[in-house]
């Protein structure tokens, strides 16, 4: 299901909260269970589900990594999905690609620039010392918050 459609909306992580919220409004007044004659409660549900996700500009931005990188939109939470072992290491380097361009590339840009000028800083200042694993480790634990969220978040 893809969010987007459910909304009457173009598939943008870029939209408006106003965009958003109006396109919800729209068919919510249409649907909704309480108008006269009962309403459409099945699409009334699938707009509720899909304003959820598209609300925030992060919702946005998971929704449409979801799909630009192929996987199916399922909006249920991870651990009911049924995952193989060894799988989800794989979906989720799969899914770096998208989680960076969707995410805050340029910030994620800047922390790369400021652990290797770090490390480089730290090594010419006490050159018996390797500083690149406590840096990698510092960018590896830190990096997470620049990148767009994995589906299911």
């Amino acid at each position: 299901m893809n969010p987007f459609t459910v909304l009457g909306l173009p598939t943008d992580p870029h939209l408006t909260d106003e965009q958003v919220r109006a396109a919800w409004r729209t068919i919510a007044a249409a649907t909704h269970p309480d108008r006269p004659g009962g309403g459409n409660p099945a699409r009334y549900a699938a707009a509720v589900t899909a304003y959820t996700q598209l609300r925030t500009p992060w919702g946005r931005s998971e929704a449409y990594a979801d799909l630009t990188a192929g996987q199916p939109y399922i909006p249920a939470p991870a651990a009911s999905l049924p995952v193989a072992p060894g799988a989800s290491i794989a979906r989720a380097l799969r899914l770096v690609p998208a989680r960076i361009r969707h995410g805050r590339h340029w910030r994620l840009l800047l922390r790369a620039l400021t652990a290797a000028v770090l490390s480089l800083l730290v090594l010419h200042a006490i050159p018996a010392q390797p500083s690149g694993p406590a840096v990698v480790t510092w960018f590896a634990l830190t990096a997470r918050g620049d990148l767009a969220p994995p589906p299911g978040r």
